[in-house]
């Protein structure tokens, strides 16, 4: 063999081991990577923490969360409100009669429906988070200012209604999210609430029974999980005292997204 394709055969065969190591490199960073994707759990245990689509420390990387302290008995309840139906003043009542503070994801149209009930949300110490304004996949925009715009126009019509600035909390619609939506978030300023328990609660001609709600609540609950139930509901809003006091019973106190967000 020649020097000259000796020469090129080595070149060759370094430019080969550079791309083996670079795949491999690659191959390594992949399952720390936050990829595209609806947001899901799955529970190894029952009573324990459920693994999420991405991790803590992931998510951590973009000021976003979907659990709590696994060693503290905190609980933080949250609510999707794309509309209401009658359900969601019951479920404020219920808040009030156990101290509870939760956090409200809502959309454009309740706050432009339903002022009020913002107004007393609010008013009541609960936490009006940004479900953004047309309830899109936002994982579908790649477009800061177009994402931006999806933000402020929430926060735009949250002011109008209440004279006070949105808190700066947001939940992907759908649970739909990219690592692109959540580093645009937080260039926007906003925190990521994801959730690490649920269950389906959101069709309303085919609600759960009382039942089949708790056999999902109940079992399922762990330290510093972040619950996601939807004011929709007319299941929820039936069980919800029942519901608050068997976590009491349990030993579980309710922390705010500020308690979750600085460590809570």
């Amino acid at each position: 063999m020649g020097k000259k394709r000796m020469r090129l055969l080595a070149v060759g065969l370094v430019l080969l081991a550079a791309l083996g190591a670079g795949t491999w490199l690659a191959a390594r960073k992949t399952p720390e990577a936050v990829q595209t994707a609806a947001w899901g759990l799955s529970f190894p245990k029952e009573g324990g923490c459920p693994v999420g689509s991405a991790t803590r420390e992931e998510l951590a990387r973009y000021n976003a969360a979907y659990v709590g302290d696994p060693e503290e008995r905190v609980l933080y309840l949250t609510f999707d409100a794309g509309y209401d139906n009658g359900n969601t003043a019951p479920i404020l009542d219920v808040l009030k009669a156990h101290e509870v503070k939760a956090a409200f994801f809502v959309v454009g149209s309740f706050v432009e429906s339903h002022p009020e009930l913002v107004r007393r949300m609010t008013a009541e110490g609960h936490i009006v988070g940004n479900h953004t304004f047309h309830h899109w996949d936002m994982s579908k925009i790649s477009d800061e200012a177009t994402f931006r715009q999806e933000l402020s126009d929430l926060e735009t019509a949250y002011q109008k209604a209440t004279g006070e600035e949105l808190p700066k909390y947001y939940r992907p619609p759908q649970g739909i999210y990219s690592e692109e939506n959540l580093r645009m978030a937080k260039a926007c300023g906003y925190q990521t609430v994801f959730w690490s328990l649920a269950y389906v609660d959101w069709l309303q001609d085919d609600q759960p029974t009382a039942e089949q709600a708790f056999s999902k609540l109940i079992p399922r609950i762990h330290n510093g999980a972040v619950v996601l139930l939807h004011s929709t509901s007319a299941t929820n809003a039936a069980i919800l005292d029942e519901l608050l006091s068997r976590w009491e019973d349990m030993g579980y106190s309710f922390g705010t997204l500020e308690d979750l967000f600085a460590g809570g």
